[in-house]
């Protein structure tokens, strides 16, 4: 288990759209366990294998702290409701902003686990918001690019700010 790199906007990594994975093997647990480790020294909730520059559809998820490790390889949504709420969101490849996105209040996304086997799972809230948003980052859009421009170009000074105070 080892922390990895995190890949930092605007990197154009962040852009591609991650294959799936076909080999349920140790390589994929070793990431998945490097996922975790990375996500957790970030700190973040929510990480994906494009994070660190692997474009491979891999998300963890950690909401309830530690024990609460979930890892889901190649997820898709298979049904949202009409409902939304609005959340706030941020990511760790982008460190220090957050701003608020309107998600589908519920889903229900399929996905495999570390053995391959197909699963589904239904989700709302915080959860709901988190797969909407990692499968997002699979699928090559960045979060700020559901926000206006206006938002958006706010949101990205203040990131560029922040990075040159570091």
């Amino acid at each position: 288990m080892t922390i990895r790199t995190i890949v930092k906007f605007p990197d154009t990594r962040l852009k591609l759209v991650a294959e799936p994975v076909t080999a349920f093997d140790a390589d994929l647990r070793a990431l998945a366990a490097d996922l975790l480790d990375t996500m957790r020294a970030a700190p973040g909730v929510g990480i994906t294998a494009p994070h660190i520059g692997i474009a491979r559809r891999v998300v963890v998820l950690e909401l309830e702290g530690p024990g609460s490790a979930r890892t889901y390889v190649n997820p898709g949504i298979h049904w949202a409701s009409e409902e939304t709420i609005l959340h706030a969101e941020g990511s760790v490849s982008m460190p220090g902003v957050t701003d608020e996105i309107r998600r589908h209040a519920r889903v229900r996304i399929g996905y495999q686990d570390l053995d391959g086997i197909e699963r589904t799972e239904e989700a709302d809230g915080l959860l709901a918001v988190c797969h909407q948003h990692e499968i997002d980052q699979l699928d090559g859009m960045f979060w700020i690019q559901r926000l206006s421009k206006l938002k958006r170009d706010r949101l990205v000074k203040r990131y560029d700010k922040l990075q040159r105070a570091n």
